[in-house]
């Protein structure tokens, strides 16, 4: 009996073109959700914030954005809640959204 080696999809991607490929790998990237954050999650990013802003320690923030995790790492120079966003002190001078805001850690310096 003879024996079949399947290369599976490796057979297909030689024929393919290389911008083919870089295609179909942007195509395939996985997409985070935005997290749902209940009122207690909330309310203690409120408080973490304030505490930072009032005693103008580091902080690291991890927001979402484009389907993203990302961190920033500062000091608060304004929270505007009516706007909805926040100014980090940092190198940027980074504004963000408060609703993309998913948890803030307060950094020992």
């Amino acid at each position: 009996m003879t024996r079949v080696h399947d290369r599976g999809t490796m057979k297909w991607v030689s024929l393919m073109l290389p911008e083919h490929v870089e295609m179909l790998k942007e195509v395939f990237i996985e997409y985070k959700e935005k997290p749902i954050l209940d009122e207690q999650k909330m309310t203690e990013i409120d408080q973490l914030l304030k505490h930072a802003l009032k005693h103008q320690v580091t902080i690291e923030m991890t927001y979402f954005h484009d389907g993203d995790h990302l961190t920033l790492r500062g000091k608060l120079a304004k929270i505007d809640q009516w706007k909805g966003y926040i100014v980090l002190k940092n190198e940027d001078g980074n504004q963000l959204s408060l609703s993309s805001v998913i948890d803030v850690e307060i950094i020992e310096n």
